[in-house]
C-alpha cells in the first residue's frame, strides 16, 4: 500500500514517485491531477503548442524489439519523402498556423548530412518555424551541420533508464554502442534545446524503474519530454509470444495502461515544472474518445498533430491504428481547435521553445524535490 505524504505535500524522491505510480485511491489521484494541472498553468501556461509532425522515412538500420519500422520487419512498403515534399509539408504547418515542425523518421542512412541540413535550412529561410530533428542516433558531424544549418531540437528517446533491459531491447548496431544519454549530453553542448521519452508498459519494465525514468528526466534537464503507453505491434518479438519471456513479475510489471500512463505524465510534469510535454498520439490511439485531452488536463501542454501526407502517414506503422491516421492535417486542425476550446485552452503562437521559470511567491510550490 502507498504511504501517504505529508499533507499538502507531494513526494518526488524515488520512492515517493514510486507511491504515487501504484496509487489506486481515486481521492488522492485527483490531487494528483489538480496539482499537475496547477503547476503546468503556472509555469507553461494555458496555450497548447501545436508541432507539425513530419515523418520524413521509414527506412531503419535498427533491430528494436518493440517499433514496426525495425530493418528485419517485412511486409512494409518503406518510403523516403523528396526534400520538397518535406518543404511542402512544413509550408502547410506555416498556413495551418504551427509554430514547429517535427521531422522524425528511422534510423535511415538515406537521410544523408547534406540532404537533412538542405532541408533544415530553406525551412529556416522560408518559413517561421522552429525544427525539431528525430532521426535517432547520429554522428556528432551530422548533429553539427544540422545546428549549423538552422535545427533547433533534437528528440531522442531514452526509452528505459535501466541498462540491462535497455540492451535487450535495443540492440546496438556492430562495433557501435548505443548511448543515448551521451548522445543527448552531447547536442545540448552543441547548442540544441534536446528532448527525450520512455514508454510506459514495456515488457520488463517495473515500477522501481518507471520511478527512476522520471527522475532522470529531472537529472538530465530535458527541455522536452515524451511520456506514453507502450502499444504492441505484430511485426516485433515485443508484439508476439516472445513479449511473455520479458515480463518482469506479475506485481512488479507497469501495465501499459492509461491509468499508469497519465500518472507517470502527470508526475512528471512536478518534477520537471517548465518543460514541454506532449500528450502523445500513442495516448490519443489508446483512448480515442478523451486520451488526447486527458492527457492535457494531467501537466501536457503540447500535441503533434500529422502532416505527413496521407499516403506515407499509412506506411509509417511503428504500432497499428494511430489515432488520425486518415484525417488530413486541415480536418485535424478543426477537431484540435474544437477539443482545446472544449477544455479552456488556447492555440500558442510562435516557436515554442523552452521557457525556464520560478516558484514565485503569488505562485506557491507545494511540491519538492
Amino acid at each position: 500500500m502507498p504511504s501517504s505524504p505529508e499533507p499538502g505535500r507531494f513526494r518526488l524522491d524515488h520512492a515517493g514517485l514510486r507511491d504515487w505510480l501504484l496509487e489506486l485511491d481515486p481521492e488522492r489521484l485527483q490531487a494528483l491531477w489538480s496539482e499537475a494541472d496547477r503547476v503546468r498553468r503556472a509555469h507553461v501556461g494555458d496555450a497548447v503548442h501545436l508541432r507539425g509532425l513530419v515523418e520524413v522515412s521509414s527506412h531503419c538500420v535498427r533491430h528494436c524489439l518493440y517499433c514496426g519500422l525495425r530493418a528485419p520487419s517485412t511486409g512494409l512498403d518503406r518510403y523516403r519523402m523528396e526534400a520538397g515534399e518535406i518543404l511542402a509539408c512544413a509550408h502547410e504547418a506555416v498556413r495551418l498556423g504551427y509554430g514547429s515542425v517535427v521531422l522524425q523518421g528511422g534510423e535511415d542512412p538515406g537521410l544523408g548530412q547534406a540532404f537533412i541540413a538542405g532541408v533544415v535550412r530553406v525551412i529556416k529561410q522560408e518559413t517561421p518555424l522552429a525544427v525539431t530533428l528525430s532521426l535517432g542516433e547520429r554522428s556528432d558531424e551530422d548533429l553539427r551541420a544540422w545546428k549549423s544549418a538552422g535545427a533547433d531540437r533534437y528528440l531522442l528517446r531514452f526509452e528505459t533508464s535501466d541498462p540491462a533491459l535497455y540492451r535487450r531491447i535495443h540492440p546496438d548496431l556492430p562495433g557501435i554502442p548505443s548511448d543515448r544519454f551521451a548522445q543527448l549530453e552531447r547536442m545540448r553542448d552543441m547548442g540544441y534545446e534536446i528532448g527525450t521519452g520512455v514508454m510506459v508498459g514495456i515488457p520488463g519494465q517495473t515500477w522501481d524503474t518507471l520511478a527512476a525514468d522520471i527522475l532522470r528526466f529531472r537529472e538530465y534537464d530535458m527541455d522536452m519530454i515524451g511520456v506514453g503507453p507502450f502499444l504492441p505491434s505484430p511485426r516485433t518479438p515485443l508484439g508476439g509470444p516472445a513479449a511473455e519471456t520479458f515480463l518482469a513479475a506479475p506485481e512488479d510489471q507497469v501495465p501499459n495502461d492509461e491509468l499508469t500512463t497519465l500518472k507517470a505524465v502527470a508526475l512528471t510534469r512536478l518534477v520537471c515544472p517548465d518543460a514541454n510535454i506532449p500528450s502523445t498520439t500513442a495516448l490519443a490511439t489508446l483512448d480515442r474518445a478523451q486520451g488526447r485531452e486527458l492527457g492535457l488536463m494531467r501537466g501536457a501542454n503540447v500535441v503533434m498533430p500529422n502532416v505527413t501526407p496521407l499516403p506515407f502517414r499509412a506506411l509509417y506503422e511503428i504500432y497499428p491504428g494511430k489515432a488520425c491516421l486518415g484525417e488530413t492535417p486541415a480536418t485535424c486542425q478543426g477537431c484540435l481547435e474544437g477539443r482545446l476550446h472544449a477544455l479552456g485552452r488556447t492555440i500558442a503562437k510562435g516557436p515554442g521553445g523552452r521557457i525556464r521559470t520560478l516558484c514565485k511567491d503569488s505562485v506557491p510550490c507545494d511540491f519538492h524535490h
